[in-house]
């Protein structure tokens, strides 16, 4: 009994492991695209984001978009609402209160900001120069993010 116990733990262990997102922070991201070129990945989010946990529950879950995020791109998860500062390509970025127990990063404004609106979630692809590649609002689900990532992708 003790050695099937052993073997389904065993056999679990090794499969959960299978698809494991590899997330970085901005200085590890930029370290090691000098050393390997690739795109960033930049996930926008707050904690209390329902469509945000949504993503992180089910579509950076996905077996598929884990291996496409994993070979292709540095993946980053930014709180919005970090308060602690962020250096990224030899700039500094601080939180900004907003108003009463609210406030913002400006990296996550900068990265998370569409036609003037930070709204949560919000993906950003960032090319060599910095450039955002591609900059999506909205919740994302694995077979949507599986397409924008092949293509996204083919141009890096």
């Amino acid at each position: 009994m003790k050695t099937k116990l052993a073997i389904v733990l065993l056999f679990f262990c090794a499969f959960s492991g299978f698809a494991q997102l590899k997330t970085y922070t901005f200085p590890e991201a930029e370290k090691l695209e000098k050393q390997n070129p690739k795109p960033v990945f930049v996930f926008v989010h707050t904690s209390w984001c329902k469509y945000c946990k949504m993503m992180e529950n089910s579509t950076f879950k996905n077996p598929e978009v884990v291996q496409l995020l994993n070979d292709n791109f540095y993946f980053v998860s930014l709180d919005a609402e970090q308060k602690a500062p962020i250096t990224f390509k030899n700039k500094t970025f601080r939180y900004k209160p907003k108003g009463q127990n609210s406030g913002v990063n400006e990296l996550a404004e900068e990265l998370g900001t569409i036609d003037g609106a930070l709204t949560y979630p919000t993906f950003s692809i960032l090319g060599k120069d910095n450039t955002i590649l591609l900059q999506i609002s909205e919740y994302t689900d694995a077979k949507t993010m599986i397409g924008l990532l092949k293509e996204a992708a083919a141009f890096r």
